[in-house]
């Protein structure tokens, strides 16, 4: 288990950087965006509108500090609300980061592009924010929303110039 996760270790933190080798010939500024839906959170009081994380969520969120101990960013962005911030917080804790908020009804507009570009950045939201974030910046509907139960896929889209890429891992 432990070779299988350093080995996706490698994988994500190596795709991305090879991408950026192959822009460096390119005049244009590589960005790479990680996006991430928030841990599982505590469904106990299902009027609460702004749910903590779960015990599970909590380890999960240290889990994605972990994963992401080789990702320098930038910029981490969460929505504004309890289980998108706590999952932000060890990762933004780990690499000395300020936790950014984003307006999900806003995804990828310019103001966003503009404060991004050429950034590794981190951008945690929620199953229906997370899959329209990432089609926004692709330019295209290719993902739904995920499942309520899906706490571990990773999103990760590069954009250099006018290419854009994503690859979709699954890290539970």
């Amino acid at each position: 288990m432990k070779l299988l996760s350093s080995m996706l270790l490698a994988l994500l933190v190596a795709l991305p950087a090879m991408g950026q080798d192959a822009a460096a010939d390119d005049t244009s500024e590589t960005t790479t965006y990680y996006l991430i839906r928030h841990a599982e959170k505590d469904r106990s009081d299902t009027t609460n509108k702004n749910p903590d994380l779960t015990e599970e969520g909590r380890e999960r969120a240290q889990n994605w500090a972990e994963v992401f101990s080789k990702v320098n960013f930038d910029i981490v962005y969460s929505t504004n609300y309890n289980r998108t911030l706590r999952t932000a917080a060890p990762t933004a804790m780990k690499q000395s980061v300020e936790v950014k908020s984003y307006d999900p009804r806003k995804l990828y507009n310019k103001e966003f592009r503009k404060k991004t570009a050429g950034k590794t950045v981190l951008v945690v939201g929620h199953s229906n924010t997370t899959p329209a974030f990432v089609n926004a910046i692709l330019g295209e509907e290719r993902f739904q929303d995920m499942s309520d139960d899906d706490n571990g896929s990773l999103f990760i889209v590069t954009v250099s110039g006018d290419t854009k890429s994503v690859q979709v891992l699954t890290i539970n």
